[in-house]
């Protein structure tokens, strides 16, 4: 997803609060994840009907279908919001439950063996809290929209809340037939139903999504299909009023379907729907029907620093290009834990910046992964954490530079460190062996080491589970014979960083490179140079850091 919008001053101060509670919380409390632990969900049969404001559901059921991990299983406890449950089953006979403090605990008639199979059918009514937005679009329609990260998919759909509890599933939607529904996966079937006014939408995605990635979106839209030749079909529901800037705003999603495709595995689903409406983010990459912000179109004709090839603003492009990564990243291969949240942003920010390379050029990419560091370095003067963060407790506090900048960057400086050949033979190794399921940093470093042949141990250790970055600092003295020491300080606070840089000498008869390996937080070498001009450290920009006088 894109991170909140910081827009106003309110904002801007709210902002900067989560920041400073994001340091305490570090340094004080210690985040614990509900894991898979007794049981599973594979699959999820979700039908709901909606009334005709959209104001409620006048009735829901949720199947689920499970498998238990382990033996003498008594109680399937789901999360689950504060809407009223009516019934549940288990393998269709009635069961006992529990519904309190966001949790339906299940009594199962007697204890489930390790490899059972449950089917549980939840039916439950009201209007949820949160995860499912019922709200007002800007023509004052009303939208039913999910918006569910990190982990408010359980106000409306029984569930366990963690992304690494993937299943396929089928929406049933039911609303009123001026209405128009689109949820994850390839419409099955409409039906209408003239004596009561409304229509009823299948959709099933057969692949497994995270939970929080399951979404419906009804209301009023102007919709259509991208033009264009397409692996997929490509969709788009906006509001009606601005249906007319839809085409051009969504133009650079079929050239990044083909651009991931190429540099990764075809695209994972067999659609891809785009949602202007409410989320909390600038966008979110729910699997194959994303949901973009409400002010996605807010100045798209006028607002300055624009794309030279789409001419929109380079921020919608942004936009686009992240949450169409997130397809691959995030969505088909999901991080195991959300200390490893990195793998989803810190892939979508880098990949976003690898469609503006291939599409608008590697000065426009430079330029972008400039403005990444540029963040990521100032947030670290207010917060030093890792990026395998297993600390922070409030999960909306990882969405930070860390995550997203600092993560593309690790992936950059992995590029500039390996080569293009290597790095990308990788990351296909990587998303294959791990597509519709999870992964960890450590599967990362596992297929790059292969695709390499190095040993990335030390560098995943200083990058991804330690903070901070490199501080260089540079100086020569001649040697005499024709020759100059160039002396490589690191004055960071904390431990080395021992990556090679690559560092250029300047002279009257021109420039030459040499590469030092550092090995503590000093290194110095003697090079055959006349007395230098400059000497530059990592001119190629392929090194997350900052170079002092």
């Amino acid at each position: 997803m894109r991170k909140i919008i910081v827009s106003s001053p309110a904002a801007q101060f709210l902002f900067a609060a989560l920041l400073i509670c994001g340091s305490v919380t570090f340094l004080f409390a210690q985040r614990k994840e509900r894991l898979i632990e007794a049981w599973k969900p594979t699959h999820f049969d979700v039908s709901i009907v909606f009334d005709r404001g959209l104001t409620k559901l006048t009735s829901a059921t949720t199947k689920i279908d499970i498998v238990t991990r382990r033996s003498d299983v008594n109680v399937i406890d789901l999360d689950f919001g504060s809407m009223p449950v009516s019934s549940v089953l288990v393998n269709n006979a009635p069961a006992k439950f529990t519904q309190h403090d966001e949790k339906l605990d299940v009594q199962l008639a007697s204890p489930a063996q390790k490899d059972q199979r449950l089917g549980l059918t939840i039916t439950y009514s009201g209007t949820p809290k949160d995860g499912l937005i019922l709200s007002i679009d800007k023509d004052g329609s009303p939208t039913a929209i999910g918006d569910n990260w990190a982990d408010r998919v359980h106000n409306w759909i029984p569930c366990l809340d963690h992304p690494s509890a993937k299943a396929s599933v089928r929406f049933t939607v039911t609303a009123p037939s001026d209405f128009t529904a689109v949820a994850n996966g390839v419409m099955e079937s409409v039906k209408p139903s003239p004596a009561t006014a409304v229509k009823t939408w299948v959709f099933y995605e057969t692949r497994p999504v995270s939970p929080y990635n399951m979404v419906v979106a009804v209301g009023r839209f102007a919709t259509g299909e991208l033009e264009g030749t397409s692996p997929v079909p490509v969709s788009y529901y906006v509001p009606m009023s601005e249906g007319k800037f839809a085409e051009k705003a969504f133009s650079p999603a079929i050239p990044a379907i083909i651009t991931f495709s190429n540099l990764v595995a075809p695209y994972p689903y067999k659609k891809l729907a785009l949602i202007v409406g409410a989320t909390k983010f600038g966008g979110m990459e729910n699997a194959n029907t994303i949901v973009f912000s409400p002010n996605y179109f807010n100045n798209f004709t006028t607002a300055p620093g624009r794309s030279k090839k789409f001419d929109i603003p380079k921020s919608t492009e942004d936009v686009d290009a992240h949450e169409i990564a997130h397809q691959w990243f995030g969505d088909s291969v999901t991080e195991s834990t959300w200390a490893d949240l990195w793998l989803s942003e810190g892939f979508a920010t880098y990949f976003a910046g690898l469609f503006l390379e291939k599409n608008e050029g590697p000065d426009v990419f430079r330029e972008y992964m400039r403005g990444n560091a540029k963040s990521y370095l100032e947030y670290e003067k207010k917060r030093r954490a890792p990026i395998h963060d297993i600390q922070t407790e409030k999960l909306f506090d990882l969405l930070n530079p860390n995550n997203y900048e600092k993560g593309g960057w690790v992936l950059h400086m992995l590029r500039g460190m390996l080569g293009d050949e290597a790095f990308f033979a990788g990351i296909r190794s990587y998303y294959d062996k791990h597509k519709d399921s999870t992964a960890t940093s450590e599967d990362l470093r596992a297929a790059l080491e292969k695709a390499s042949g190095r040993d990335l141990k030390s560098f995943f250790d200083r990058w991804i589970y330690k903070a901070g970055h490199p501080v260089y600092q540079t100086s020569w003295n001649d040697a005499g014979n024709g020759s100059i020491t160039v002396t490589l300080k690191q004055t960071q606070p904390d431990e080395a960083f021992l990556q090679p840089v690559t560092v250029e000498i300047v002279t009257e008869k021109g420039k030459q490179r040499v590469t030092m390996e550092p090995k503590s937080k000093e290194t110095t070498i003697t090079v055959k140079s006349a007395p230098p001009r400059a000497v530059m450290i990592d001119p190629d920009e392929l090194v997350l850091k900052e170079v002092v006088n």
